[in-house]
This record gives structure tokens, C-alpha cells and sequence, in this order.
């Protein structure tokens, strides 16, 4: 089974591999464009200000963001009477959107709005209809995977859950090979969640059928276990590619639905079953155990490692334990290697649904910076929170008060003690929701943040590179920071600092290391970086030295 999306996992060496292939194109740095920050001390900055905000304030998908900075804006002009009104404004406008929200009984989008408001320290909260816990509640009662508390006790055989899978077919039609015209399609699994015929399979299955860039024809069917030869058609509810993940519907009665389990019951080395549909074999069973459950192969979260066989065609099909409950979807296998195989924790998935079930493309909320777990060294050291390592100029973070150096500590009130921790915090998240950041600066001085969480790019890293000088750009995308030493010569730097298991750490890079940034190309889809230095290294008894690094322009590391 090939990897699907081979841009966004972390299989760096082939990617570098490969990069020198691929169609690079140079873009030049354009410093001066960069973003400035406000001056809250001059009075028509402040008017200006305003006047933004209320342009914003006037489109409705961006009210939350025109609430978010006119907050920031009286938090920094003493009370100023023009920003309290626009904060007044802004605050009308996102309770009247969640009032309507409410109404429509569109609680995901009522709970991101009531989010905000709490977070924002809207003086009212308490007055409105519902409060946050209500609207979880509501909103996973829409869902029927969801509404189990527990998992199920099931006395049936392994075998007899093969009937609540199904095979995923893309048809795409005739493609001309050799002269000659072949039938084309995509083959998956998938399995049933609700009786009303909701099915969960991998995104990288119908990617083509989501997929605005792709200008074929497309027809989406299922073909039930214990019905082969019938064609069901169906259709995409919702999607998550940076998950893997992709919710169906299917007008039909489910022969059996899985409950959903839990993923912490497992460990490694407990028994699994995957069922799916290899190369086409439909009601094809297959055990193994459970490898490894940390393995980083997505830019958010870990997936399990598992031994189970499986194939082309595998893919979107579960990954149960003895009692029948889903513990993991399966997502990848490499070809060649057995035992090689990879599936997406079941929590992830009971994270995404309310959104999937919401329809269309899941977006990820992110703050634009990047940082790593803290832990001090030692055995029985313990994670304190998430180093901030960078935050990109204009980004929300950097807005909001939060500064490379600083470390977060909680989100909303709950401690957060890894970059995992913040991640998965995020994923129950959605974009355009103000929340609070609790942090403590290189000082040790706690501070409280407000936060705009803004759509996730699909490349980080070029955003990055985009926004920021190229000295700090360095920082996310190859782990270290410069600083100009010539006002004649552009591309000379010094290295004052380098990341611990970086790329420039890998390369053996040096604190006060000299170097030439002789080129910086891009791959066509921006999810690589290929840089040319010429550098004095240190480690190499400063020997004068022409490199070439790659880096992905996506990783965990960027929240």
C-alpha cells in the first residue's frame, strides 16, 4: 500500500531524495513589505485601527476576528472611549450571530461563537441561552458515533463484524495507456457508524472526488459486504486531509454499525483485526498486534504502528479489538516492507466528527508559531508546558503578547504540558474562536493572552517565509537563527543560535558559525525547502564548505 500524501508526513530522507527532481522555482525576499506592529500610542494609528476593525466587523465570518482585535485594542489604550464603543459593537454582533446560530440549531458554529465571547470576557456571558457545556452536549447529540458513552460488550465472533464494512469505489472512468483505454478507479474500505448508512473512510480514497484541481470525472459507490456485485452510490460529507480522514453517506440501512472505542485501552503488543477490502478481496480479516503507538507520521498527532497485513485497498477500513469496538482506522502501509503498517487512533476521529458531520473541508486552527515540548533534562524530569521557539510577525500569538522565549502553560483554564497536549487541544477546535493562552516569559512572569485562532495553511513554512525576514525564517525552517554581519553583502550571516534536532543541528551547524545564503528555491507545491550555503563550520575546523539542506515546509512542530 503506497503512503498517501507523501508531502505530509515526515519521511524527510525521501523527500530530500527527491526534491532535486522536482520543478524549484526562486522567490525573492521582499523585507520591506514586512509587517509592523501597532503603535497603540499615537492616536491616528488608533483611529486607523478602528476603522479596520469595523470593516471587518461588517462581514459577517469575520466578526470574531473584528471582536479579538478590538480587544486587543482597548487592553492597550487605557480605555480609550472610540475603542470601548467598537468593542461594544463587535460584542452585539457575535452574540446576535450565536443567537441565530442557536436558532438554526447550528451548535458547532454557537459553541466557537460562545468560545470567543468567554474568552474575549464578554461581561454578559452568563445571561445567554446556553452555556458551553450545553452546547457540547447538543453537539455531539447530533452525532450518532458519539452518543455512547461506553464501548460495546460484544459476545459475537470477530467474523461476524465483516458485514458492517464496506468497499469504497471511486470510479474515474477510461485513462489511455499505451494507446489503449483502461478502466480507472480508486479502491478503500470503510465502515458503518450509524444505521442511517454515515461511513468512515480515508480522505486519501476520494481525494478525487474533493479535490477542486482535479478536472475528471469522478463517481463515488460503496458495495456492501455481503453484496458484492451492487453498486451503492454515495456521497462525501466531510473531509480532513490532514487527518486522513473522510465521512460518506449512503441511503441505506446499515447491516451492522461499529461502536467506537477507545484508544487508551491500548498498548503495544495487544491484539488487533483489520478488516477491509486488499486488492479488491472483499470481507478479508486479518490480526496482528499493536507495534508501536507514537509514531509521528502526520503534522498533528501520532498514529499506532501495527502488524496486521495489509494491502492496497485496506485503506479506511477499521482496526478492532477483540470486543469489536474501533480502535483505529487504517491509513498507510509501505510496499515491500511487512509488518509495516500504520492506522489513526480512534480519538482522532471522535475529535474530527462533529466537524466532519458539519460538511466540507476541515480546516485547522492554528496561533502561527512553533516550539517543542519543554522538559528539563534528567529521567524523572517532567514536561512543563510548550517552549515558544518563534512567532511569526502578524501572526496571532505575536499579536496577541505571546513572544519566542515565552512558555505556554494552558489553554482556557486547562494546563497543557506538551506540544501534544496543545495540539490535541486544537483539533477540538475550530478556526475564527478567540481563546486564552496562559504563559510564563523568560522572566518567569505569567501572562494571560487572548488569541485569534486563524485557518491553518496547508504549508506553514512557506507562510513563514513569506512574512518574516529571512534570518528568522531560518528558525522554523531549518533551526537556526542569523543575524546580518555585512551592510555590503546581503547574504551574509552569523548563526546565533541552533534548535536541538534540527536540521542545521543535523547538518552540524555551530553557534557563531559564518554563512552565505547563496539560494532558496521552493518545489511547485511548497511543501519543500532547498537552500545553497557556503559555510565556515566550527565542527569542521572552519573549513570552507558549499551545503545544500532541504526542509519540509510542514512539521508537528508548527501550532
Amino acid at each position: 500500500m503506497k503512503l498517501p500524501n507523501i508531502e505530509r508526513f515526515l519521511l524527510l530522507p525521501l523527500l530530500f531524495g527527491c526534491l532535486c527532481l522536482f520543478g524549484c522555482r526562486t522567490f525573492a525576499k521582499n523585507d520591506a513589505a514586512l509587517y509592523s506592529p501597532l503603535d497603540y500610542s499615537e492616536e491616528d494609528a488608533i483611529i486607523t485601527e478602528i476603522g479596520r476593525i469595523q470593516k471587518l466587523c461588517e462581514q459577517p465570518e469575520q466578526q470574531v476576528q473584528a471582536l479579538w482585535r478590538a480587544r486587543l485594542l482597548v487592553q492597550n489604550t487605557e480605555q480609550h472611549e472610540k475603542a470601548l464603543g467598537i468593542l461594544h459593537d463587535c460584542e452585539q454582533k457575535v452574540v446576535a450571530a450565536y443567537l441565530l446560530s442557536l436558532e438554526q440549531k447550528n451548535y458547532l458554529d454557537a459553541l466557537r461563537l460562545y468560545q470567543s465571547l468567554q474568552a474575549e470576557g464578554y461581561a454578559e456571558i452568563s445571561m445567554l441561552e446556553k452555556n458551553e457545556a450545553d452546547l457540547k452536549t447538543l453537539t455531539y447529540q447530533e452525532i450518532p458515533a458519539l452518543r455512547a458513552a461506553s464501548t460495546t460488550e460484544s459476545s459475537e465472533k470477530v467474523s461476524s463484524y465483516i458485514k458492517g464494512t464496506v468497499t469504497v469505489f471511486v470510479d474515474k472512468g477510461i485513462k489511455i495507456e499505451r494507446g489503449m483505454g483502461m478502466a480507472d478507479g480508486v479502491l478503500g474500505s470503510g465502515f458503518f457508524i450509524s444505521s442511517d448508512g454515515y461511513i468512515v473512510t480515508n480522505h486519501h480514497v476520494i481525494v478525487d472526488c474533493v479535490n477542486p484541481k482535479y478536472e475528471g470525472f469522478t463517481r463515488l459507490y460503496i458495495r456492501l459486504a455481503d453484496d458484492p456485485d451492487t453498486r451503492i452510490p454515495a456521497k462525501v460529507v466531510g473531509y480532513d486531509s490532514v487527518m486522513d480522514l473522510a465521512l460518506l453517506k449512503a441511503e441505506i440501512d446499515a447491516p451492522y454499525v461499529f461502536s467506537l472505542g477507545s484508544s487508551s485501552d491500548l498498548d503495544v503488543g495487544d491484539r488487533i483485526y483489520a478488516i477491509g477490502s486488499p486488492l479488491g478481496l472483499e470481507r478479508t480479516l486479518t490480526s496482528g498486534i499493536v507495534s508501536a503507538t507514537d509514531r509521528r507520521l502526520f503534522t498533528l498527532g501520532k498514529v499506532f504502528q501495527i502488524d496486521a497485513p495489509l494491502n492496497v485497498g485496506n485503506s479506511g477500513g477499521p482496526i478492532i479489538d477483540t470486543k469489536g469496538n474501533v480502535q483505529a482506522i487504517v491509513f498507510a502501509g509501505l510496499e515491500n516492507y511487512q509488518g509495516l503498517n500504520f492506522a489513526i487512533p480512534v480519538e482522532y476521529l471522535r475529535s474530527e466528527l462533529p466537524f466532519l458531520f458539519n460538511g466540507g473541508n476541515r480546516v485547522h486552527p492554528w496561533i502561527a508559531s512553533y516550539g517543542r515540548t519543554k522538559r528539563e533534562p534528567g529521567v524523572n524530569a517532567k514536561n512543563e508546558g510548550v517552549s515558544v521557539q518563534y512567532c511569526m510577525p502578524a501572526g496571532s500569538a505575536r499579536m496577541s503578547g505571546i513572544d519566542a522565549g515565552d512558555t505556554i502553560t494552558g489553554l482556557n483554564g486547562t494546563p497543557i504540558a506538551s506540544l501534544d497536549s496543545l495540539q490535541n487541544a486544537f483539533m477540538l477546535m475550530q478556526p475564527g474562536t478567540i481563546v486564552n493562552i496562559s504563559a510564563e516569559d523568560s522572566q518567569g512572569r505569567q501572562k494571560v493572552c487572548n488569541v485569534y485562532l486563524e485557518p491553518r495553511p496547508e504549508h506553514p513554512g512557506y507562510v513563514v517565509y513569506k512574512h518574516d525576514i529571512l534570518a528568522y525564517s531560518f528558525v522554523p525552517l531549518l533551526g537556526m537563527e542569523l543575524v546580518p554581519i555585512s551592510t555590503i553583502s546581503s547574504r551574509k550571516y552569523s548563526i546565533v543560535s541552533v534548535l536541538k534536532g534540527s536540521t542545521a543541528d543535523n547538518a552540524g551547524f555551530s553557534e557563531n558559525d559564518p554563512v552565505d545564503v547563496l539560494r532558496v528555491e521552493f518545489n511547485a507545491d511548497r511543501s519543500a525547502m532547498y537552500v545553497e550555503l557556503y559555510a565556515r563550520k566550527r565542527k569542521n575546523g572552519y573549513l570552507d564548505v558549499s551545503i545544500a539542506l532541504a526542509a519540509a515546509t510542514d512539521s508537528p512542530y508548527y501550532f
